[in-house]
């Protein structure tokens, strides 16, 4: 950037600050808004105490008028055929100096007065001649102005004609109506109207998509390695008869789907992608008895000792039965413990274990690993899911989530893996009843509530935290002191929250699950997947501030048993927006659905908010509002790596650069 014209070393400094280093970076530095002063309006029609873009001649320049010390005000008369209008401009003889008499201006202010008697004080002047009339306003820093940014990327843009490649095959610019690369960052910054910075931005957002997930399907090639764990078919009808419900038939596709994977000779990267309560751990315990019977062990990894407990008591329910050994190792049991258990693995006594990270600890060796499982993969690095992998001869590996999302999403996240969906719930599964209600009827939910536990169930009542901060805190600790000495005196009320360490968070949710507390008051971490079957009533406080798949997630904690279950959402937020979303929830338990609609209301934060997944971020693309796009991308991106899986061909070496530099910092695609 020093050597650009009109930069230099200083300028080039505050420049770093936004992370422009290059030309390239200056040129994808794009603006954030647009000043439009293409489209002006006669003077008779300028509408008062508004901003308003006019075109006008300089008819009179009047006297300055010096009010006081250090105060002068210019002032000149413009005029088009509807009307006139007087300029005032405050202490600038520069500005005043640049309405030429006798010249057209483009003038946008603000317009005082009454028809007879208008004015527009300090305006933004232009020469009607200037060619730019839609201008750019970018992010900025200390030391740059709008003006200085305008100017650089000026420059910048000489270099297109010298300098510009273009990335993206010929054909598949035509076939999509997009303009050249040159004309989209020309028109994205100076755009000649609106349908020109349309096209720009149509042609940006395309390759921001296209690039992702050529990225995402040369991760799934690197990640097509041969494994020394290639299975043979074998029926799992034992499996399935000995079952006490019968499986779905999305669940059956799961498996089957992970059974056709686990004998190829290349191994599995599945993710198996479920809705709240629906079954994915059958679908674990089927490919861990198919896994069992080809005389090969499996790891099921959990985020917390809870969940891994849960695991795995229903995979020894599940498998035992049929003569398949079940053990697990976490971080709490004894030394005694924990060496029985490895013992049990090195010998290849046990044939499945479940485990928190004491799993990918190296003094945990397996006989023969041939599946690793891990749950909820974003509580997951990259590194530590590695690290259990590499305990074997490159297992299969299947992740299960609970956060329904939208398939065009999930392609995109999860796009290094191949993805199974479970759409479908359990037969015999009671919905949950969702209520909606404003805080002016607390005291009723309260007594809804206390009805349901003096009949023996229990209930969770959840208060957002907004950022995890002390006041935060307080006012959640403060009020589960309130209640447990008002509205629930007589009854055992437990606090769970983010700021407590892992050993406090895990006892307090024990106490819950063996029914000592009555009532668990908690910020959003009760566990995702935590079975509490005597739960049957879940109370949200500002429901509003939640996302609805967030809400969604939380209402799974409860209908987990056999008694009918409830959601009440209590919001004292009642604009058309907040109602909206809360009527959506409350009329369906389909989680892809609801994913949808939260997608569509809130854009994308809920899914890319924690930048989870380690996605590099998007500059102009918006997955919520660009889906269309989105879709054509994918298409083009599949076709492209079909007929050149890594980016050999020389028509595809731009788009293998941009590749390589968006995901250099993230993720080896070399």
């Amino acid at each position: 950037m020093t050597y650009l014209k009109g930069v230099g070393p200083k300028r080039a400094e505050s420049l770093e600050k936004l992370g422009i280093r290059t030309v390239k970076d200056l040129l994808y530095h794009f603006p954030r808004d647009y000043a439009d002063y293409s489209s002006t309006v006669d003077i008779a029609d300028t509408v008062e105490n508004e901003n308003n873009v006019i075109c006008a001649k300089v008819v009179k320049r009047l006297s300055p008028a010096f009010i006081r010390k250090g105060m002068t005000i210019f002032r000149a008369v413009v005029a088009d055929d509807t009307g006139e209008l007087t300029v005032v401009i405050y202490n600038s003889s520069y500005q005043f100096d640049a309405l030429v008499y006798g010249e057209t201006f483009i003038l946008s202010g603000k317009v005082t007065g009454n028809l007879l008697r208008r004015e527009m004080s300090s305006p933004v002047i232009l020469k009607a001649s200037v060619p730019d009339k839609i201008q750019p306003l970018y992010h900025l820093t200390e030391g740059l102005t709008q003006q200085v940014l305008r100017t650089a990327v000026k420059n910048g843009l000489t270099l297109l004609n010298t300098e510009i490649y273009e990335p993206v095959p010929k054909k598949y610019l035509i076939e999509n109506n997009l303009c050249s690369l040159a004309f989209a960052l020309e028109n994205i910054h100076f755009p000649k109207d609106i349908k020109t910075l349309e096209m720009a931005r149509n042609r940006l957002i395309f390759d921001e998509f296209l690039v992702l997930q050529l990225g995402m399907n040369l991760l799934k090639t690197k990640k097509t390695e041969s494994t020394g764990c290639k299975m043979k078919g074998c029926s799992i009808s034992e499996f399935e008869a000995a079952l006490p419900f019968e499986l779905t038939n999305a669940q059956k596709k799961a498996i089957s789907d992970c059974i056709s994977d686990m004998q190829k000779s290349v191994s599995m990267n599945r993710l198996v992608q479920g809705d709240v309560g629906s079954g994915k751990t059958a679908v674990a315990a089927a490919c861990a008895y198919f896994v069992a019977k080809n005389k090969m062990q499996t790891a099921l990894m959990a985020p917390t000792e809870i969940l891994a407990n849960q695991h795995y008591e229903t995979l020894k329910q599940f498998l035992e039965p049929l003569g398949i050994k079940v053990c697990l190792l976490t971080g709490t049991m004894t030394k005694a413990e924990k060496s029985r258990i490895k013992e049990q693995l090195l010998s290849g006594e046990a044939s499945v274990c479940v485990g928190t990270h004491a799993l990918i600890q190296s003094t945990t060796i397996f006989n023969r690993l041939g599946l690793v499982i891990t749950d909820e993969q974003h509580r997951f690095g990259v590194e530590q899911r590695a690290r259990l992998s590499s305990k074997g001869e490159n297992p299969h590996r299947l992740v299960m989530s609970a956060t329904p999302i939208p398939r065009t999403l999930a392609l995109m996240i999860y796009g290094d893996l191949d993805i199974s969906v479970i759409n479908e719930l359990p037969k015999g599964r009671n919905p949950v009843f969702t209520y909606a209600v404003t805080g002016k009827l607390r005291q009723r939910a309260f007594g809804f509530v206390k009805k349901r536990l003096d009949e023996g169930r229990q209930a969770y009542i959840i208060c957002p935290m907004i950022e995890e901060s002390d006041a935060d805190l307080k006012s959640v600790e403060k009020y589960a002191a309130d209640i447990s000495k008002n509205d629930f005196s007589g009854y055992r009320v437990g606090l769970l929250h983010g700021k407590m360490n892992s050993e406090k968070k895990e006892a307090v949710m024990s106490e819950f699950k063996d029914g000592k507390t009555d009532i668990l008051v908690s910020t959003t971490v009760v566990e995702v997947g935590v079975d509490v079957p005597n739960a049957a009533v879940m109370v949200i406080e500002n429901a509003d501030r939640f996302g609805l798949s967030q809400l969604h997630q939380l209402r799974g904690r409860v209908g987990r048993g056999k008694h009918q279950s409830y959601c009440i959402l209590i919001t004292d937020n009642v604009t058309e927006q907040s109602k909206k979303r809360l009527r959506i929830l409350s009329s369906t338990t389909d989680g892809f659905k609801i994913s949808e609609e939260d997608l569509k209301l809130r854009g994308p934060g809920d899914f890319f908010g924690q930048r989870q997944h380690g996605l590099p971020r998007l500059r102009i693309a918006n997955m919520a509002e660009n889906m269309d796009m989105l879709h054509i991308a994918q298409n083009i991106a599949k076709r492209i790596t079909d007929a050149d899986p890594i980016l050999l061909k020389t028509e595809n070496k731009g788009l293998k650069r941009l590749v390589d530099d968006l995901f250099s910092d993230e993720l080896d695609l070399n």
